[in-house]
C-alpha cells in the first residue's frame, strides 16, 4: 500500500489536543480527569500516525508528561492540597500552559478578524466575481480544527468497518490526486456534502484513508470550504470555495 505523507502548515500542537478534548467533552480546565485525557490522547496519536501526519516530538513528550502527572495523581496526597489546584498538585504546570496557550490563541483569532475586515474594506482590482453555475452556501466555520476532522474520521472509519461482515485482502491502488479529482467532481455535481456522504459508497479503510488526506490537501491549498453543524460534532460538511474567494477578490 502506497503511503502518502501530508503536512499541513498551521498543523496543531499538542495543547490544541488537549484543549479540543477539553471544550468538546466539556471538562473543567482547573481540574483535568488525567487517567481519561491520556487515554483520548494517545488514541488521537494512534490515528494520526494511522493516516501518516508527522507526530513531532513535542507531541510525544506531552504524552510523557501525561503518563508523569497520571502516575503522581496515583500517590497519596496532603488533604489540604486535595480542595484546590495549587502548586503541590501534578496538574499545575500542565493546566497554567493551557490557560496561558489559551489566551494567546484567542488573540490571534482577533487580529485575524482585524486583519479580515480591513481586507473587505480595501479591495484589490477587479472586484466583480466571475459567473459560476455553483456557488457554496452559507458561512464556512473558521474555528473547525484538525482533529474536529479526526473526529469525523474516526466515527466514518468505526461505523464502516462494524458494518462489514466479509474480510477479503486485496491490494488497493488509489492516489490523492485520483481522490482529489473525485471530491471535486462530487461536489459540483451534488453541492455541499459531509464526510459521510463522500465515503458511504468507498466501503474500502484504504479509499477512505486516502480521501481524507486529499481532503486535508484541498484544505491546505485552499480549494474547498468547511462546515461543522454544532448538533453533531462528530461529522464536517465541505462545500468548494466560491471563485471570488479563490482568486481573492
Amino acid at each position: 500500500m502506497p503511503i502518502y505523507r501530508v503536512q499541513l502548515e498551521n498543523f496543531e500542537g499538542p495543547l490544541d489536543l488537549l484543549l479540543f478534548f477539553i471544550k468538546r467533552d466539556e471538562l473543567d480546565i482547573y481540574d483535568i480527569p488525567i487517567s481519561y485525557i491520556t487515554s483520548q490522547y494517545l488514541e488521537y496519536m494512534g490515528l494520526m500516525e494511522e493516516l501518516d501526519l508527522d507526530i513531532a516530538s513535542e507531541f510525544i513528550l506531552m504524552a510523557s508528561m501525561l503518563m508523569a502527572i497520571k502516575a503522581k495523581m496515583m500517590l497519596p496526597r496532603e488533604e489540604e492540597s486535595l480542595e484546590e489546584l495549587d502548586e503541590t498538585d501534578p496538574r499545575y504546570e500542565l493546566v497554567q500552559s493551557l490557560l496561558e496557550y489559551k489566551r494567546y490563541k484567542e488573540m490571534s483569532f482577533k487580529m485575524a478578524d482585524i486583519d479580515e475586515e480591513a481586507r473587505k474594506r480595501y479591495l484589490r482590482g477587479y472586484p466583480a466575481a466571475d459567473d459560476v453555475e455553483q456557488q457554496a452556501t452559507g458561512e464556512a466555520l473558521k474555528d473547525v480544527t484538525l482533529f474536529d476532522l479526526i473526529s469525523a474520521f474516526k466515527k466514518v472509519l468505526t461505523d464502516i468497518e462494524r458494518n462489514k461482515v466479509v474480510h477479503r485482502v486485496a491490494q488497493v491502488e488509489t492516489t490523492v490526486e485520483e481522490q482529489t479529482e473525485f471530491i471535486i467532481y462530487t461536489l459540483s455535481q451534488k453541492g455541499r456534502q459531509s464526510f459521510w456522504e463522500l465515503c458511504k459508497t468507498l466501503k474500502n479503510r484504504v479509499i477512505i484513508v486516502v480521501t481524507f488526506l486529499a481532503l486535508l490537501e484541498m484544505i491546505k491549498e485552499q480549494q474547498i470550504d468547511l462546515f461543522l453543524e454544532e448538533e453533531n460534532p462528530t461529522d464536517f460538511y465541505v462545500d468548494l470555495k466560491p471563485v471570488s474567494e479563490i482568486i481573492g477578490v
